[in-house]
């Protein structure tokens, strides 16, 4: 527990709770900031939400290693004020109130730019500050509708629209915040200027689909009336035994398939003769597909797809996928043992850095477990630390 990372030194106040302001500041403290987490006396609302061990939830633990949470009754001017204090001592502030409420209450921007001028603070929102939807209540199915996702997930614009079956939105929104704020931080290493950043989960999630799934609408003046299926068939195949899924683009795939499904006709098949032809014809060709698939268990199939190269792969349950000889290879899953709860298991950090490695270098804190120390740090001596304390404005652990 003694990586630093890559952004050792620079510290973050993070203002915000639920899943995309914690996603964001988890990436950061991850690589290396000291992410100061700011709760109300009642904590972050994922504390309490279910699948929980000794008083901790699995979410808020997932989403808040290697932060310091510190409890400060923002209500109150005393709480207000050890904030702006704190915030001097920030290089970053993130917060995902809804527009106009982090002014309102004041920490906005320019109360807080007050308190350290080249700050990077940035506002997360679900819709946007402005328009018809900027002061709706937002969570990711809302963001999922709008932005279309759930009908992309359908397959064409007749199918029932459906929802990823994960927090897409929310999570996207976290990596490309946690993006955007290191490049904020590499222009202030490089001018000494601040900036604010401003994204939402909408805009986010469009940006992610524009670039494989909006090719219908990039032509002005040539846009798809409707959107059709490119097949009704997925690319996740049942076998006599399990499911697996196998995705062939180029020739060689194509004829490596032909071979491991004893199929040498196919190759001479005029609707499958060239990618384009497949791609034509992707009903018929995944039809055929499935049909050799169901002759044989998914252990035999992959076998013999992967001896001729086909990209294939098993269809694992959350269970299985964690103890995947490939998973395990790329020792992508980690365990430690946290004082209060016991052995964790949790996904380590992706990107893998050369000469600043990172990793646990301490586990989700308790609410306000370093609220006396970070209060310190700030400035505040011990007789208004403890005044704060006994007001109910801040909490001593």
């Amino acid at each position: 527990m003694t990586q630093q990372g890559p952004l050792a030194g620079i510290r973050v106040l993070d203002l915000t709770s639920m899943i995309s302001g914690p996603t964001t500041t988890l990436i950061l403290a991850d690589q290396g900031a000291d992410v100061i987490k700011v709760e109300a006396p009642g904590g972050d609302h994922t504390r309490a939400v279910s699948t929980r061990r000794n008083g901790f939830s699995a979410s808020f633990v997932n989403n808040n290693r290697n932060k310091r949470s510190i409890v400060l009754d923002l209500k109150t001017e005393g709480g207000l004020a050890a904030l702006k204090a704190l915030a001097k001592t920030c290089d970053v502030a993130v917060q995902n109130f809804r527009p106009g409420v982090a002014d309102r209450i004041g920490i906005g921007e320019d109360a807080l730019r007050e308190m350290r001028p080249d700050m990077i603070y940035v506002s997360i929102s679900g819709f946007g500050e402005t328009g018809p939807y900027a002061q709706k209540p937002v969570y990711d199915p809302l963001v999922q509708a709008l932005s279309g996702l759930a009908t992309v997930q359908a397959g064409s614009d007749e199918g029932r629209p459906a929802l990823v079956r994960t927090i897409l939105p929310d999570k996207l929104t976290g990596f490309a915040a946690a993006q955007a704020i290191t490049a904020a931080l590499f222009h202030r290493e490089r001018t000494g200027e601040g900036q604010h950043i401003r994204l939402s989960m909408l805009d986010t999630v469009l940006a992610f689909l524009w670039g494989s799934d909006m090719g219908g609408h990039t032509f002005v003046g040539h846009e798809a009336k409707a959107e059709r299926a490119q097949s009704f068939i997925d690319l996740i195949y049942e076998t006599k035994e399990g499911f697996i899924s196998v995705a062939v683009q180029s020739n060689k795939e194509w004829s490596g398939l032909c071979r491991a499904f004893d199929k040498p006709e196919w190759l001479d098949d005029p609707r499958f003769k060239t990618s384009a032809d497949r791609g034509v014809n992707i009903d018929a060709r995944l039809g055929l597909t499935q049909e050799v698939l169901l002759t044989d268990t998914a252990e035999n199939w992959l076998r013999r797809l992967e001896a001729e190269d086909v990209p294939c792969a098993p269809v694992l349950t959350r269970r299985e996928a964690r103890q995947h000889p490939q998973i395990e290879a790329n020792d992508s899953v980690m365990e430690n043992e946290h004082p209060l709860i016991g052995p964790l298991r949790q996904a380590r950090p992706a990107p893998r850095f050369s000469r600043t490695p990172t990793g646990l270098r301490h586990h989700a804190p308790k609410l306000g477990e370093n609220s006396v120390e970070v209060l310190r740090e700030a400035g505040l001596g011990d007789e208004e630390i403890k005044a704060l304390i006994e007001q109910g404005i801040t909490k001593d652990d």
